[in-house]
């Protein structure tokens, strides 16, 4: 088990190169399932999850060619359907969550889709209905192993048809698409997630072929087609990491220059910081964070506290919601933040508390941070990290406090942060990875 050792309260200063999106990598390297063509993918991001995947493609039978750094192509030319009734791959394909959108493209492809209960950060219930309810509707049968947590799914050929998904999941919508990109006739998704990932994984099944529209939207029609072919694709840069560089250069009173974020895919996300006093300015598409002394949250028009909470896209993601809680320790005034989709995601609140934080948990959905505008620093003290999220959120209360800070179990902040210690002291941070 690894661990950062963390010296706080240095000023950094300099330029930061966001990686690229994880969530939505998952998905693309998912979908080279749908064809026997080379598919070609920039700026793939060297993190854990990602890497966990691109093996578990490999035992399948994809063949993986590592084009350069962040650039690969892939060839789902021979897939060993047999592979997925192995306990290599019940072992592989538990240890990460998004495994589950492997099953999408088998499905389409293969007729038959098969994955045990997926892994995951710890944050609360996840379920899995809606992917399974949506393959049902296009004609799957489905099956479900109690004893080994094992999912099945098998079609002939799947069939079109007008889905109204109960939640609009982000996988769930993925995974479906990737299901109806190949079936006979139309398929209608309403109440479907429209993230950027979801927007890009339309574009890229559209230029090997498919038939889809809508993307951007929460109603996608998919016609489906009898042939994908392979294509060139480019990951957008990683919106989480781009708001937690936003809420790290606050935090510090940094001087920081984000490098190419992709402005117009980054939705409401610059503003909801901008809300808690935090000024940045954008340059051509980078993005400028001057050093602040002091930043204020706002309040409402009426003068009642500022709420922040997340929803779905466009609405304010919930991966960030950890980054603003830690911001606003340090911010002049007070905020709730209510977090609505996961109900174990703020109990990472203890260890700021630890800290010097002011903060009431008022219960598993919404934290009241009465913000110090560093009248008091936080203090270092020794922590793990519970969730990728937290992990990094942790990580820049102890780059802001005064003293040393030790954080556990940061294998949970390299599943989806490259090189996050690499990168931090290349702009002046005093950070160590130790064993």
């Amino acid at each position: 088990m690894g661990a950062f050792e963390i010296v706080g309260g240095n000023k950094l200063k300099g330029e930061i190169i966001p990686q690229g999106a994880k969530n939505e990598v998952l998905q693309i390297l998912c979908a080279v399932l749908l064809t026997p063509e080379r598919v070609e993918i920039e700026n793939v991001p060297n993190i854990v999850d990602v890497n966990k995947l691109i093996d578990l493609l490999g035992d399948l039978g994809v063949e993986v060619e590592k084009l350069g750094d962040e650039h690969y192509a892939f060839t789902a030319k021979e897939v060993d359907i047999e592979y997925l009734h192995s306990d290599v791959f019940k072992a592989k394909g538990s240890g990460l969550r998004g495994s589950i959108m492997i099953v999408g493209p088998l499905l389409a492809r293969f007729g038959m889709g098969y994955i045990p209960k997926p892994g995951g950060d710890k944050i609360g219930r996840r379920r899995l209905d809606t992917h399974f309810i949506g393959f049902q509707k296009l004609g799957a049968e489905f099956n479900y192993r109690s004893e080994d947590n094992f999912y099945q799914v098998e079609a002939s050929r799947l069939k079109g048809t007008y889905l109204h998904l109960d939640e609009p999941s982000v996988t769930g919508t993925a995974n479906i698409v990737m299901a109806a990109s190949m079936a006979k006739g139309t398929t209608t998704i309403y109440n479907a997630a429209c993230e950027p990932y979801i927007q890009q994984l339309c574009a890229m099944l559209n230029s090997m072929g498919g038939n889809i529209s809508g993307a951007g939207s929460n109603l996608l029609t998919i016609e489906g087609v009898e042939y994908l072919g392979g294509c060139k694709h480019r990951v957008l840069p990683d919106m989480i990491e781009i708001g937690s560089f936003i809420g790290l250069a606050a935090m510090t009173q940094s001087e920081i220059t984000i490098k190419n974020v992709n402005y117009p895919k980054l939705g409401i996300i610059p503003d909801t910081f901008k809300r808690l006093g935090i000024k940045m300015e954008l340059r051509d598409d980078d993005l400028y964070i001057p050093s602040q002394d002091h930043y204020e949250i706002e309040s409402y028009i009426d003068g009642s506290i500022m709420n922040i909470s997340d929803h779905p896209w466009p609405g304010f993601t919930p991966d960030l919601l950890s980054i603003v809680l830690v911001v606003a320790t340090q911010a002049k005034g007070s905020v709730l933040i209510h977090q609505k989709m996961f109900e174990s995601r703020l109990f990472f609140v203890d260890k700021l508390i630890d800290m010097g934080a002011q903060i009431i948990l008022c219960d598993p959905h919404r934290a009241t941070v009465i913000g110090l505008d560093r009248a008091v620093n936080l203090r270092g003290i020794s922590m793990t990290s519970p969730d990728i999220r937290a992990g990094v959120s942790l990580l820049i209360a102890a780059l802001s406090a005064e003293g040393k800070s030790t954080i556990h179990n940061i294998e949970q902040i390299d599943r989806g942060y490259q090189n996050i210690d690499r990168r931090l002291q290349a702009i002046g941070a005093d950070i160590t990875r130790i064993s």
